[in-house]
């Protein structure tokens, strides 16, 4: 397979998608009389995958879409009571989903955008719940209670009267568009859409539904690498993209959904029937408002994006078992998706390069691949872990400066190595990427290598990584913030039980 450089290469226009977006939504509203509630999936904020498998895609597209039309906007967020009381935390952002509808509110409002109401979702008198809206409750923020209904979604008839939907709190909303979103899957963002539409025609307020997920994305082939990267994202819940069986038959025309949309579309359609006298879909993909596939104008370029994040992902889920976190199955189902894909980790050249590089010299190694695909590597030393060589000699090869020159010099590097040994603890002395940043930063002011490396820090995002060891959570996240692309083989640098 010919490789294609990608890091600098864009493929998607997200002014287009902006546009577009906003534009169909809008016709949406229009279509059901002026009140449309809107399910959206995935991240609103920070949409990284979606950054990585369609190359130009800005990471805040979707909530700068929402403010693009946010006087017609409101946003309802969604949270389960279980995952309350199991304290459910976010794997991305290490933090409890109570505490994430915390941020989301903050982040909304941030961009201006009007925050109604929280629900929650399967309430059953959980104490956990119940504390949790005293709390919200008090700091100004509506709250509603969303009941469990004994067999949904199968069981149209009771879900359709006063024993089902009727049950629930009535959400009062005031904005035609209500987004209607949750921390994390799982949360019953549907089953509140649906909810609202019983209470809205009950009140003679004919609303409607429509469902917002950027993948998989219905207008590309079932097999795009854009959408397998969306099955090794979702490897986890077991989601497997699928032609759409009722638009095919409806329109004669081949489109992709996922399994979960096209197996619970019948109950929908009936629920739909059961309000409104007839549905207004005839189709899963009917019900979506997704315009990304018209704002790719290179497919290449986001194809080889995607089967790089698949690549990535099946790292992650060898990490994530070693690390006590994973499954076997997940391992199972990502080789099974690269074999879709017809790609491997030789498909990688970073892998390779940092691999070789351990074996040559006994000790961790890392691997840089730099925007014009030339591989920079770093080893293991005295004074710096591999990662922090690697990065090191990755900024001189973008600056033009000698190998051989210490952007660093030991003298700087010693004390803080003993500071961290005697004063503050540590057992590993040498200096993680942040620490390494601090000091290149320090250094800058009267070196002028180090200050012309330093220029080139910004063009080490979208870089992808590899690392011969499983590295610390410190470097983790600081190839993160830097906009890296990381991978590590599934083994530790020692064989401790422990690793901090």
């Amino acid at each position: 397979m010919e490789k294609i450089d990608i890091m600098n290469k864009t493929g998607f226009d997200n002014d287009k998608y902006l546009k577009m977006q906003s534009e169909h939504i809008k016709e949406r509203i229009a279509h059901f009389g002026g009140k449309l509630y809107l399910e959206f999936g995935g991240k609103l904020f920070d949409d990284y995958h979606a950054m990585r498998v369609l190359p130009g895609f800005a990471a805040d597209s979707k909530i700068n879409m929402l403010v693009k039309i946010k006087e017609d906007v409101e946003i309802v967020v969604v949270i389960n009571s279980g995952d309350i009381e199991k304290n459910k935390i976010r794997g991305d952002l290490g933090i409890t989903y109570d505490m994430d509808v915390l941020r989301l509110i903050d982040a909304f409002r941030g961009y201006g955008l009007y925050v109604g109401s929280v629900v929650l979702t399967r309430f059953a008198g959980q104490e956990s719940a119940i504390r949790y809206q005293r709390r919200l409750e008090s700091l100004g923020i509506k709250v509603y209670r969303h009941y469990t209904i004994p067999g949904y979604p199968g069981n149209v008839p009771l879900i359709i009267s006063d024993d089902g939907f009727g049950k629930n709190d009535y959400i009062e909303t005031s904005h035609s568009l209500v987004v209607v979103t949750a921390p994390g899957p799982g949360s019953g963002k549907m089953a509140v859409c649906l909810s609202q539409l019983y209470h809205e025609h009950k009140r003679g307020v004919d609303a409607g539904y429509a469902k917002f997920e950027t993948f998989p994305i219905w207008n590309l082939p079932l097999t795009h690498p854009v959408n397998i990267a969306y099955e090794a994202a979702t490897a986890d819940l077991s989601d497997v993209n699928m032609i759409d069986p009722y638009h095919l038959e409806a329109y004669n025309k081949t489109t992709v959904n996922y399994n979960r949309d096209v197996e619970v579309f019948p109950v929908l359609n009936g629920i739909f029937k059961k309000i409104y006298g007839e549905s207004p879909y005839k189709s899963p993909t009917d019900m979506g408002v997704n315009m990304a596939g018209y704002c790719i104008f290179d497919d290449d370029a986001c194809r080889e994006a995607s089967r790089q994040e698949i690549i990535r992902r099946y790292y992650t889920a060898l990490c994530d078992i070693r690390k006590g976190a994973g499954s076997q199955d997940i391992v199972d189902k990502l080789e099974l998706i690269m074999e879709k894909a017809g790609i491997g980790i030789q498909d990688r050249p970073v892998v390779a390069a940092a691999n070789t590089k351990a074996a040559l010299t006994g000790e961790p190694a890392a691997a840089i691949e730099l925007p014009d695909g030339t591989i920079v590597t770093g080893r293991t030393s005295e004074l710096l872990g591999a990662s922090s060589a690697m990065l090191l000699n990755a900024l001189k090869k973008l600056a033009g400066i000698d190998d051989e020159v210490d952007l660093i010099s030991p003298e700087v590097i010693e004390p803080i190595m003993r500071l961290k040994v005697e004063n503050l603890g540590g057992h590993n002395p040498r200096l993680h990427i942040n620490e390494i940043l601090i000091a290149l930063t320090i250094c800058a002011n009267t070196d002028e290598n180090t200050r012309r490396a330093m220029d080139q820090l910004s063009s080490l995002k979208k870089c992808e990584v590899h690392s011969s060891v499983i590295l610390s959570s410190v470097d983790e996240n600081t190839f993160k913030k830097l906009g890296m692309n990381l991978t590590c083989e599934p083994v530790y640098q020692t064989k401790k039980l422990y690793h901090g």
